[in-house]
């Protein structure tokens, strides 16, 4: 009787064992269960900064004839901007860049030759300004310096945002929130309940030109070119099913 009794004892300790192991096991296999999505932010906004550079040039048969008139385009060049409503702290000059001038020839004989001619200067110059419109507009009026004798070439204008940092958070926080709710969303049709998050991981932001059909790249697009443009993110999550 005695040994009987022992036999049930650690027939139910068995059982009772392999209960509680096989419980935690599918408690534990269900703690590892996760769901992977990808969460998408995407805003328009328009640029508040606007960078505009343009260059004008200067040849003289001796440097100090050519810095004379580089420095004479120069006044009107300043004067121009000013009168058009640029302010003073917004146009910044830059060193001038001089070079030395030759014309080549051959002669009768087929010899090769070169023969100094004189001296070119460029003046190269750079608007920065958060008065988009304005200096858009002067830049399109580029011909009426040019009727001054200026000999002018110009960039086309950049465009940037000041509060992209802000803007970047913001997204950050809109694309997890997304990926939060597509990953509910599954688990839902799953039957199952989602879980706290367990890992997070950034996409590179691209800024591409609204409505263009610009690539995204690797390490992240930043157009420059256009005014209004478009920010996107993503975020990767794996969240946690219970």
């Amino acid at each position: 009787m005695k040994n009987y009794f022992w036999s049930i004892a650690l027939g139910l300790s068995f059982i009772i064992g392999i209960y509680i192991a096989s419980n935690a096991f599918v408690h534990r296999y269900k703690d590892n269960e996760t769901i992977h999505v990808k969460g998408l932010s995407q805003r328009n906004f328009t640029s508040d900064l606007i960078v505009w550079e343009a260059s004008f040039t200067r040849t003289a048969p001796t440097l100090k004839q050519c810095y004379q008139q580089i420095a004479h385009d120069r006044a009107i060049v300043r004067n121009y901007l000013l009168r058009n409503g640029i302010k003073e702290n917004e146009i910044a000059f830059m060193a001038v860049d001089a070079r030395e001038k030759y014309r080549t020839y051959y002669d009768e004989k087929d010899n090769y030759h070169q023969e100094f001619i004189g001296y070119e200067l460029t003046q190269a110059f750079k608007i920065q300004s958060k008065d988009v419109e304005k200096v858009e507009n002067i830049s399109r009026k580029i011909s009426e310096l040019i009727d001054k004798g200026i000999y002018l070439s110009s960039e086309a204008p950049k465009y940037f945002y000041t509060k992209l940092d802000e803007l970047k958070i913001e997204m950050i926080a809109e694309a997890t929130e997304n990926a939060r709710i597509r990953a509910e969303k599954i688990a839902e049709k799953s039957g199952a309940h989602l879980g706290k998050l367990k890992n997070a991981y950034l996409g590179v932001f691209q800024i591409t030109g609204q409505y263009s059909d610009e690539s995204y790249t690797w390490g992240g697009a930043f157009n420059t070119s256009s005014k209004e443009k478009t920010a996107s993110v993503t975020v990767t999550a794996d969240f946690q099913i219970k």
